[in-house]
């Protein structure tokens, strides 16, 4: 490895890198320098890719080091944790359940978290401890309190933490209740993905208080929303800032039952009624399309069985098990053959949301916001006023 790529493969470079994109900002940047990610991350590490869609091989810092220390220092998410740790082995497991998030993505929501002296923190999941070390940085240990559900990670987390130099609170239980203890809180930060804002968060953040959170649909996409807590503490408000993939919280994890449940003992297609659409099925598999969907078409969810030719089924499912479609994608077709059973009809609930979008001007996240109260998520467009149609 040449002197060029030790340097480009540094905390050096990859503050450079984030400060020309626009992630780091001169206010975080301190921060950056004291609380290097390589104290942060294990001696085994899966790298990830920009996008987070997969990984690659393992790399181990005391048989790699070179290699090691270029994935810390890349512009990438790091998977530490399969399966919720009961993963064998060095090859890739079934699911990713902890990681040192992408660089960027940590400095764009520590942006939009917007700290100032003085503010108390609580952030839910708190993976190697990294998050909360540049917080505690910032803001002091004493403002700082960071919840992980796993024990093996959270004790990770504070010996990391330790090794810094930096004791903030960490506390190992359920983060949907917060951590009362330390409330009220000024600023919040999810690293997980989250269906669901708890109600425990709203109580536990002052009013005018802000909360950043990753927050997905059932049916698919994820955005991350900033809300600022009302006044009178009964609901936040804001606007999703960027795309986002994070680990889903673990309590908020869904079940996808088996195909059989939905045909109720019958033989396929059984009581489908058939049509035909004009809208491809591959319109609406974009991440943020996905996003649109899922918030018009609650408690649904999608698969597809891919065939030759690029050919593929989209079968569309209800939570309840009552209903179900498919939509048939071919390419070079005009028209596509749509079965539908069950109560709801859910390609049309698809389509409909998908065109209610289009309609619109396709409009990007930044015309997108969320209001929350204990016992409700509206997604809007433009304005609280202008909520998304749910269909079903």
């Amino acid at each position: 490895m040449t002197s060029e790529t030790h340097e480009a493969a540094g905390p050096q470079g990859l503050a450079s890198a984030l400060v020309a994109g626009g992630a780091l900002t001169s206010d975080w940047l301190p921060s950056f320098n004291a609380v290097p990610r390589e104290l942060f991350v294990p001696d085994r590490i899966w790298p990830g890719i920009e996008d987070g869609s997969r990984q690659n091989p393992v790399v181990y810092r005391s048989q790699e080091p070179e290699a090691w220390r270029e994935a810390v220092y890349s512009d990438i998410p790091l998977t530490t944790q399969w399966d919720d740790g009961d993963h064998r082995g060095d090859g890739l497991g079934t699911t990713p359940s902890s990681s040192s998030s992408m660089p960027t993505m940590v400095f764009s929501m520590l942006q939009d978290l917007d700290v100032r002296p003085g503010n108390r923190a609580l952030e839910i999941g708190a993976g190697t401890g990294w998050n909360a070390g540049l917080l505690a940085h910032r803001l002091g240990d004493a403002n700082v309190v960071t919840v992980e559900y796993d024990p093996a990670v959270a004790r990770g987390a504070r010996a990391n933490l330790h090794r810094a130099g930096l004791t903030p609170t960490v506390v190992e239980g359920d983060g949907r209740h917060g951590w009362p203890g330390g409330a009220p809180y000024s600023r919040v930060i999810a690293t997980c993905s989250l269906l669901e804002i708890p109600p425990a968060w709203l109580a536990q953040t002052a009013p005018g208080g802000i909360i950043v959170a990753p927050f997905g649909t059932e049916y698919g996409g994820e955005q991350i929303v900033r809300l600022t807590m009302s006044e009178d503490g009964s609901s936040a408000s804001g606007r999703f800032t960027g795309g986002s993939a994070f680990m889903r919280l673990r309590q908020q994890r869904t079940d996808r039952p088996p195909f059989e449940d939905y045909l109720h003992g019958q033989e396929w297609p059984a009581d489908g009624v058939r049509s035909t659409t004009g809208l491809s099925p591959r319109a609406t598999g974009g991440w943020f399309e996905q996003f649109v969907i899922g918030s018009a078409v609650p408690g649904a969810f999608w698969r597809t069985e891919r065939y030759d030719n690029g050919a593929y089924t989209l079968w569309l499912y209800s939570r309840d098990t009552l209903s179900w479609a498919s939509a048939d994608y071919e390419r070079e077709r005009t028209e596509y053959e749509v079965y539908q059973s069950g109560p709801r009809r859910l390609w049309d609930e698809v389509e409909a949301a998908y065109r209610w979008w289009a309609d619109h001007g396709r409009p990007g996240h930044d015309r997108f916001g969320l209001t929350v109260t204990a016992g409700s998520h509206t997604v809007w467009l433009d304005s609280p006023s202008n909520p998304v149609p749910v269909r079903g």
